[in-house]
């Protein structure tokens, strides 16, 4: 199991809450990270899961897989907000 649906799991995350949450990831990545901040997993857990993200985006990209989105719309995304950012 990818160590990012692991760890929310762990924290009794649901199986429709982890969906939303990717999914809204793949339409949206700031969202996304509104929507994880409001799971309720301990500041220490959430910091340990973005750095393991940050060390090894994959981890995004298989979790995708493992839930059966569309990765494609997770790079659209990412180039959506990489072009936000340099606009401002």
């Amino acid at each position: 199991m990818n160590p990012i649906i692991a760890l929310l799991k762990e924290h009794h995350v649901s199986d429709e809450q982890i969906q939303q949450l990717f999914q809204r990831l793949t339409e949206n990545p700031l969202m996304a990270m509104g929507t994880l901040g409001q799971l309720g997993l301990p500041p220490e857990k959430l910091q340990a899961l973005m750095m393991q993200v940050m060390q090894n985006p994959a981890l995004i990209k298989e979790a995708v897989a493992e839930l059966g989105l569309d990765f494609a719309k997770v790079e659209a995304a990412k180039a959506q907000l990489q072009q936000a950012q340099k606009n401002q």
